[in-house]
């Protein structure tokens, strides 16, 4: 029989009781990683989707948990809910309620519950409870377990039923060795709170919520008439079996708040009134009794102890034990239900008449008075003559920390003192100091490490902070020491301090008591310059060797102070903590002193927390504050957006004299959030402006310079609109307060819904004349097939005598769909039956709806999907899952088919196109249009062959388009041709929904990739490519996997400037993309340089034969030396291309050159592969050539497949370039141009056979192959690491793991590589594999470069082979056509398997892994050993079985799996190959071996003999 669930502490009975009893729990945590019990159990009912108990039946019935950081104010976050009479309770630990004192005098009037866990729990502080005492709250306390959740409804109870705040607190300490108990009883629940389950009203205006002052309410109930008034005279106790004016009273009527007039407080009388009915219906329903003092001991005691703090069974139990001779046999014992009100009344009714003395033992570790509170209490509340007895004598104690080996000697000592003829007060008893407590509020999350590793990059040993957490503060606490006004203080004290400094070093500089004269001309020196940072820091070192060399008692006392010849950059860091009270956390003081004080304050909240933000709780702003100073330096900062803006900002506050503030952005949920959620975070705040980059310098226009830069180059324009508009909605925020919380955070929703209805109205204008029924046709579209079908559909309705609208989903305005007449809706299928981004609005709208009334509406539905696409039976459901789903809504919003849904299917033989077919001449005959005559025939569509032709020769529109400062963008038929010039238009797919939301376009950048033949590039080069990734790109750098420079990020108005920038490094960007030949690739091998050169120099000769012959890129690109366009062909162009001819090629075409032993650059997978034969003299003698080979493939397309090369023959060097020239061409006239996914060299050689191919080359070339020469290669992957070549020149290949060139705190990649380059002498060399050489370093070099490369980290090679042998293309955020994750998640997914290759020996041994975050396989992943391409998002295929040497396919084994199932398959077959394999054999090989993939043998029979063959069943 299954065990019952239990409760195990105090503060999960409490959170349980919390969650089912409130409309939203605050959970207040140490930090998001770190969860507190509350917070534990608080998730586990949420997560579960667990009803709330007072809400079950209502619509919304599942309470709200908010996470809420300690150090953020988080009872600011009450508020706005309390003002919307919501019903909120708070759980947190004790740590926040002082700071939290002005909230909670106002937080009393509201019926609010705050659960308390006392800190530290093992040694409770209680003076926070008695420091609060007089703030207005009910409190309440419980001591064990059972009390906890009794105590804890009691709470919830009292603050409905008055109208009143009440705190609840405990000590967990008392309870953790109490049995668990049983779940609270929902049944008892109900009864206690006594209420009826409705929705709460909103009682309170905008105008009534003030945060410190009174604003007129206090807690109460409001009469429902005139009659319940009299009846209610004095308490709300009248009736013992009703606790509420009325018992079917509604949540709202019990949290509203009314006016004076209305009102009728609550005296301390009624609330113990109220108190006492609840508890005497949890004594009726579960024998428990409580009162508000609860006395235990002997009836006749003349002895008790009152006991507010410690644990009263623990002392209870030594009394118990006593025996006769013990003094403390017969005490009492008293503790406190109900603290405050304090009821002096009921204590007396407790206290035995018997007692003569009371000692008061109060647990207070910061006592502020001599007398404690709770003796106070006590001393008042006995007055002499209150009765014929003589008032008891009242003792205090301080109560220290009391364990079961030491409650009996403090027992003995209580009683000895009390009954002394003079009794000692405020005695110590117990422990000063309990045992260790960790206090986790205080620790600085790891996250946000990154911006201290920068200051310590920048500023090395002169870096000082002043507040860092684990800095030796003796006696001050964490609270206080991490905040800035002590950091200030201590930074005062330091900068006096070196200014004592600088008058003993020029008192010594006069001294003649150094053993020599030479520390005197050394300290003159350092004097005069004290003040100079650059100057003083320069000699600081040579000073300090010139004393120590000295050894004279004077050196050795300037010695002892010798860090502070250093003029140190003296830092606070801070978190957003400090923005919510800039007064009380010192974050004013520091900024008025105007003293030369930087503070970094880290903000780690993340945009779309803080876009939906409560606004009472809003952080102020602490860079417009300092601003508004104007003797600041002020910097926004954000080390994910831009880390060469953060060097800078920090650089340029160290030298402003006087105080800078930083603010630095590093977004995070949770301290184990991953670098990709924190940049997706970071992205988001940047570009939509929540986080603008900027620096202030007040100074700035002494020297007629602007003060203000703003450094977030993408929202320029925006934000300026942003001001305008922030003018205005500050005039109306003036004139209605009321209304300036709403105005900022509407704006984009209200943008969004202005553009929706402009467009449908524009779109109605323009159909005013038409005649005919309407139809509106609306659509979900990823890759366009959605839209394209919509528009064509619209246009065939038009020729119909129809009215029709087309637009997307989400551009449509929602509140319009009951009154159409007519409406069509086509969607596409996205991820695992997600809508497409463009519907998903639309879809979010419709699927929670329960008002729309459709019932005139007709409509229909046609889907796209693959059948195919989700294999396995449990996920057939994906199948069309968007358009199946609205049409089965819209059918339950009363709306009335037109048709069936259609449900169009890309492995149909027409793909989607035939059930579209069917679908639509159903529709037709449902409007009654289906037999006109003389319907004009479709236009044909444009496609890519027709833009070409038409573009003349690549120029199309594209000047036009990138003057067109209205949007980011450029035109569909531009973007083709943009790619023969080298750039792709893409936009931050990160941002796409936050910028919609905005009513703003997509962010659309721009990627520049460069031709760079072999890989190899000067220095300067070098230098060049990393001035455009800083100036014009996202300061990034791509090494790609065709050995070239990709950039990331460009704007359209700086795509010209950076292609420029390219072009003066000597360095192209035309025909690296497009359907030209692309850059040609060609093996590293830095062990043989000459042969090397030979085989490179080949590489250049191909590239410059094969390049397009248009002018049109000088054109549109560069400029001469008067900065006007090169017009090289005159006015009247008219362009000729030799080799492509108007129409280039029917698809990409690449080419690529490999030297044995190593094929680093995967020449198998190439439309040409040149194989490099050496000579019997060691030079280059010829090649042998590859052709077919290609990449390539569409998900569940078996018409597509991934290609090896086959191989035609051999010819000599100096015929290579006309063999490629020859085998494109035949490509040019034979490829397939009416379908592009069967355009490549690969499917043109298949349908015409490699020997018809080979004889078509030949004739062309009019000569034969030779049969190819003998050759072999041992490897794919790069070798890390340093080596010699034959020349004796040495070259370092470095691990960069895909690719990327950028700077962390961590890793200062980009930086190290910028100054390598400044000294190397001989060239870079990028590999195929993204790695990087640096190339022909001389011996005398070698270790200047060593030095450097440690210096910046880049030495680090001791990765595992999996690691090493790992390759990923870039995908998200800015590839459109990436479905899942790949440059950042690969890394990722090998740190979770790495335990499992070390474990099984396996950590040196090279496993070649690629992903791709779609089928088109740049990474090429389809000869990897391990290769995973992605389905969609967080899903991949995973692929086994290709060759070490990337001469075999591998195979599909699994489809659409997620990590989870990636890691449980990888795991036993990495152990398995580690005890399994044979000697030398590869992991490919050993997974055909052993059976667990088929070999393919050639591209054809990649898609047969699959270890897991697509289910044809629909589910």
């Amino acid at each position: 029989m299954t065990a019952l669930p239990r409760v195990h502490s105090p503060e999960e009975a409490v959170a349980r009781i919390a969650y089912h009893s409130s409309d939203i729990v605050i959970s207040v945590q140490p930090s998001h990683a770190v969860e507190t019990r509350f917070s534990i159990a608080l998730k586990d009912l949420s997560n579960k989707q667990t009803a709330s108990i007072i809400r079950q039946g209502q619509e919304v019935s599942l309470p709200e948990v908010r996470t809420v950081r300690h150090n953020t104010d988080p009872l600011l976050s009450s508020f706005s809910p309390l003002s919307a009479g919501k019903i909120i309770s708070v759980t947190t630990g004790s740590s926040i309620l002082l700071d939290s004192i002005p909230h909670l005098y106002k937080l009393a009037q509201y019926p609010i519950v705050i659960h308390v866990s006392l800190e530290p729990s093992k040694y409770a502080d209680y003076s926070v409870i008695t420091s609060i005492r007089q703030c207005g709250f009910i409190f309440l306390q419980s001591e064990t377990l059972i009390e906890a959740q009794d105590i804890a409804l009691s709470s919830h109870a009292l603050a409905l039923h008055t109208g009143k705040g009440v705190i609840h607190f405990f000590n967990s300490s008392t309870s953790s060795n109490d049995p668990p108990i049983e779940l609270e009883s929902p049944n008892l629940l109900k009864e206690i709170l006594n209420i009826t389950l409705s929705s709460p009203t909103h009682p309170l205006g905008p105008t009534e919520l003030l945060l410190y002052a009174d604003d007129g309410s206090c807690s109460s109930i409001l009469p429902e008439s005139s009659s319940e008034v009299s009846k209610q005279s004095s308490s709300i106790a009248s009736s013992p079996h009703d606790t509420s004016i009325d018992g079917r009273r509604s949540l709202s009527s019990l949290t509203s708040l009314s006016s004076d007039k209305e009102k009728k407080d609550y005296s301390s009388d009624d609330i113990s009134g109220v108190l006492s009915d609840i508890w005497e219906k949890l004594r009726i329903t579960t024998g428990r009794n409580y009162s508000n003092f609860e006395y235990s001991g002997p009836s006749q005691a003349e002895n008790t102890i009152f006991l507010f703090g410690g644990d009263s069974r623990l002392f209870g139990l030594a009394i118990d034990q006593a025996t006769s001779k013990d003094e403390y046999q017969n005490v009492g014992i008293i503790t406190a239900r109900l603290y405050r009100p304090w009821i002096g009344v009921k204590f007396v009714e407790v206290l035995p008449k018997t007692v003569r003395r009371i000692a008061v033992l109060e647990q207070n570790k910061r006592k502020t008075t001599k007398w404690g509170p709770a003796f106070l209490d006590i001393l008042t509340t006995q007055r002499p003559g209150s009765s014929n007895l003589p008032a008891p004598k009242v003792v205090g104690y301080q109560l220290g920390y009391i364990s079961s080996s030491t409650v009996k000697q403090a027992l003995r000592g209580v009683l000895q003192n009390s009954t002394s003829r003079e009794p000692i007060q405020n005695l110590q008893v117990g422990g000063v100091e309990g045992p260790p407590s960790r206090e986790l509020q205080f620790e600085p999350p790891k996250v946000e490490a990154a911006y201290v590793k920068i200051l310590k990059q920048i500023f090395g040993d002169r870096l000082y902070i002043a507040n860092a957490i684990g800095a030796s503060n003796a006696g001050i606490s964490a609270t206080i020491s991490s905040n800035p006004e002590f950091g200030f203080g201590s930074l005062i004290a330091r900068i006096e301090n070196r200014k004592v400094f600088i008058g003993k070093v020029q008192e010594a500089a006069k001294s003649q008591n150094f053993s020599t004269n030479i520390p005197q001309q050394w300290l003159t020196r350092w004097a005069l310059y004290a003040g100079d940072i650059k100057r003083a820091n320069s000699i600081a070192s040579d000073v300090i060797a010139r004393l120590e060399v000295d050894g004279s008692q004077l050196s050795r006392d300037l010695l002892l102070q010798k860090s502070l010849f250093l003029k140190e950059s003296p830092w606070l860091i801070g978190s957003e903590a400090w923005a919510y009270d800039m007064g009380n956390s010192g974050v004013h003081h520091v900024i008025a002193s105007g003293k030369n004080v930087n503070m970094l304050i880290i903000d780690s909240q993340p945009y779309s927390e803080g876009a939906i933000a409560d606004h009472a709780r809003r952080k102020k702003d602490i860079g417009l504050y300092a601003m508004n100073f104007g003797n600041a330096y002020v910097a926004s900062v954000a080390v994910y957006s831009s880390y060469t803006q953060v060097l800078q900002a920090m650089i340029e506050a160290d030298q402003f004299d006087g105080p800078s503030v930083v603010l630095a952005y590093l977004p995070y949920n949770k301290e184990t959030d991953s670098p990709l959620v924190v940049l997706q975070e970071t992205k988001k705040a940047v570009d939509l402006g929540y986080w603008p980059l900027y620096r202030w310098n007040p100074r700035n226009e002494d020297r007629n310079e602007p003060n203000f830069f703003l450094d977030s180059e993408r929202i320029k324009q925006e934000l300026e609109e942003f001001l305008r508009r922030d003018n205005q909605l500050t005039m109306i925020a003036k004139k209605h307060p009321e209304f300036s919380p709403n105005l900022a955070g509407s704006y984009g929703s209200e943008v969004r819904s202005l553009q929706k209805r402009k467009a449908k109205d524009a779109y109605e204008k323009l159909l005013e004349g038409l005649y005919g029924g309407a139809m509106t046709i609306l659509y979900a579209s990823d890759n366009g097939n959605a839209e394209s079908l919509a528009k064509r559909l619209g246009n065939r309705g038009k020729a119909r005598g129809l009215k029709t609208i087309v637009m997307a989903m989400d551009d449509y305005p929602i509140e319009d769909l009951s009154q159409e007449e007519n409406i069509v809706f086509l969607t596409s299928t996205a991820g695992q039956g997600e809508f497409p981004q463009n519907g998903r609005a639309f879809w979010d709208a419709v699927k929670d709806s329960t008002d729309l009334d459709l019932s005139s509406v007709n409509y229909s539905v046609f889907a796209l999907g693959d059948s195919h696409y989700w294999p396995r039976k449990e996920d057939k459901i994906y199948y069309n899952k968007p358009g199946k789903d609205l049409d089965n809504k819209i059918a339950n919003l009363s709306g009335r088919r037109l048709t069936e849904c259609g449900l169009g299917d890309d492995q149909d033989p027409d793909g989607y196109q035939t059930g579209y077919a069917e679908w639509e001449a159903w529709l037709w005959k449902a409007l009654g249009v289906d037999k006109l005559e003389s319907i004009p025939d479709d236009p044909p569509q444009i496609t890519n062959e027709d833009i070409k032709v038409e573009s003349n020769f690549l120029r199309g529109t594209i000047v036009e388009g990138l003057e067109d400062e209205s949007t980011g963008a450029i035109s569909a038929a531009d973007q083709q041709l943009t790619k023969f010039h080298g750039t792709y238009m893409q936009d931050d797919r990160d941002l796409r929904d936050e910028r919609k939301a905005q009513g703003l376009e997509p962010a659309y950048s721009f990627m520049i990739r460069c031709r760079l033949p072999g890989g190899v590039a000067t220095p300067q080069q070098w230098i060049q490519m990393d001035d455009v990734s800083n100036r014009f790109g996202n300061e990034t750098m791509k090494l790609t996997t065709r050995q070239t420079f990709q950039f990331h990020g460009v704007i359209k108005k700086k795509l010209r400037s950076a292609i420029r920038g390219i072009n003066e490094a000597l360095m192209t960007t035309i025909a690296a993309c497009g359907d030209v030949n692309r850059n040609v690739m060609c093996s590293s091998l830095p062990t043989m340089s000459q042969y090397h050169q030979d085989v490179n120099a080949v590489s250049k000769v191909i590239s410059d034969h094969l390049l397009p012959s248009t002018t049109a890129y000088h054109e549109i690109w560069l400029r001469d030396e008067n900065d006007k366009k090169v017009q090289v062909a005159g006015d009247a162009i008219v362009d000729h291309e030799p080799l492509y001819g108007p129409t280039y090629l029917p698809r990409k075409f690449k080419i690529t050159i490999a030297i044995p032993p190593h094929n680093d650059t995967d020449v198998y997978a190439h439309d040409v592969g040149l194989i490099a034969i050496q000579g019997n003299d060691g030079r280059l003698e010829g090649f042998n050539v590859l052709a077919g080979g290609g990449m390539g493939v569409t998900h569940n397309n078996k018409k597509t497949y991934p290609r090896t090369g086959s191989m035609l023959g051999y010819v000599p060097t100096d015929k290579v370039h006309l063999a490629c020239e020859k085998i494109m061409l035949v490509q040019r006239d034979h490829g397939d141009r009416k379908n592009r996914k069967h355009a490549r060299l690969k499917y043109t050689m298949d349908d015409m056979g490699v020997d018809v191919f080979k004889a078509k080359t030949e004739e062309l070339l009019g000569w034969n192959f030779e049969d190819p020469r003998p050759f072999h290669f041992q490897s794919n992957i790069d070798t890390f690491g340093w080596q010699k070549d034959e020349t004796g020149l040495n070259h370092f290949t470095l691990f960069i793991e895909n690719g990327r060139i950028e700077d962390t705190p961590e890793f200062p990649m980009k930086t190290g590589l910028r100054e390598i380059a400044k000294v190397h002498e001989g060239e870079f060399r990028l590999t195929g594999n993204q790695h990087l050489i640096l190339s022909n370093v001389t011996d005398d070099n070698v270790s200047k470069m060593k030095g450097m490369l440690a210096k910046y980290k880049l030495d680090n090679i001791q990765f595992s082979g999996l690691r090493l042998s790992s390759s990923a293309c870039v995908a998200f955020p800015t590839c459109g056509l990436a479905m899942a994750e790949s440059e950042r998640y690969l890394p990722q997914l090998i740190n979770k398997l790495e335990d499992c290759i070390e474990q099984s020996g396996l950590r040196h041994d090279s496993i070649v892994m690629r992903m791709t975050g779609c089928p088109n396989g740049c990474a090429r992943p389809w000869l990897a050993e391990v290769g995973f391409v992605g389905k969609s998002y967080g899903a991949y295929n995973m692929y086994l079985g290709g060759g070490y040497h990337g001469q075999r396919l591998n195979k599909l084994y699994r489809s659409s799996i997620k990590e989870e199932e990636i890691l449980a398959i990888l795991k036993p077959l990495f152990k398995r190959y580690a005890i399994e394999r044979e000697d030398g054999e590869r992991f490919g090989d050993f997974c055909i071996r052993i059976g667990m993939i088929k070999p393919t043998t050639e591209g054809k029979t990649f898609h047969d003999d699959v270890a897991e063959e697509e289910s044809e069943t629909e589910a």
